[in-house]
């Protein structure tokens, strides 16, 4: 098996640590938790989850199910949640009795049930952020060239590589040293903890054939991102990148 040239994610399924920072979810307008309390779990090794103490989360919006479950970490209630007339059914798992150490009366939540997370007083997307995951956003004189199927897509010497904890670098370059008469935007939105929501999303169209959504860009970025706002990347997994002359193999990881 090749070696990735890139660090891997190595936290063990089941670590359990504490949380140091005040965690918040919403859900119709309305404060659905708010603690100070809040259990790291990684239920895969690239990102933790969220549990919380019940006694955290507003009394009267948790809507037992009568119905349990035996998952890795122990019995779990099944919950719905109800916010005024917003219901969101099999979203929260209720732990109880015959669990891992700390877990006992902690609730766990589906992340798309609630309309928004805030760690602090900053909205978080997708998941919590990985507290043994960096991500920096390095200025770089490298020569960078993006092909696909032998077409040039793009090259510059001053991209902006960005190096994510299990994930491979991110190359990212300027718009006016990218082809976009190659290029097809699309509908697509999608979501990072670090970086944030992306402003674009393109499609490469190399003569009939079409294919979807290789390309994004981050306008607004996180602060920790500023350097790569507006800058455009493409999925090492599904292009060709050449970087100082040596053409890189195409890793199987696909996360923006």
């Amino acid at each position: 098996m090749p070696v990735p040239d890139y660090p891997q994610m190595i936290v063990p399924v089941d670590h359990i640590e504490p949380v140091p920072r005040r965690v918040r979810a919403m859900l119709g307008g309305q404060v659905v938790l708010d603690t100070n309390r809040a259990l790291y779990v990684w239920e895969w090794p690239y990102y933790p989850q969220f549990y919380l103490p019940q006694t955290d989360v507003r009394a009267g919006l948790l809507v037992d199910e009568q119905r349990s479950e035996r998952l890795r970490r122990g019995t779990a209630h099944r919950h719905g949640l109800r916010a005024g007339s917003i219901s969101r059914p099999d979203s929260a798992w209720l732990y109880t009795g015959d669990v891992l150490a700390g877990l006992d009366g902690t609730v766990r939540f589906d992340w798309d049930a609630l309309d928004s997370w805030y760690e602090e007083d900053e909205e978080i997307f997708v998941h919590p952020r990985n507290p043994y995951t960096r991500v920096d956003a390095l200025r770089s004189t490298r020569t960078v060239r993006i092909e696909l199927d032998g077409l040039v897509l793009a090259e510059s010497s001053s991209p902006v590589l960005v190096f994510e904890t299990g994930l491979p670098t991110r190359y990212y370059l300027n718009r006016t040293e990218v082809a976009f008469d190659h290029l097809v935007p699309t509908d697509t939105v999608t979501q990072c903890p670090y970086k944030g929501r992306t402003g674009g999303y393109w499609s490469v169209r190399v003569g009939d054939t079409v294919h979807p959504d290789l390309a994004w860009a981050y306008d607004f970025p996180t602060r920790q991102l500023i350097p790569i706002a507006g800058l455009i990347a493409f999925y090492n997994e599904k292009v060709d990148v050449v970087v100082d002359g040596e053409r890189l193999p195409r890793p199987k990881t696909h996360f923006s």
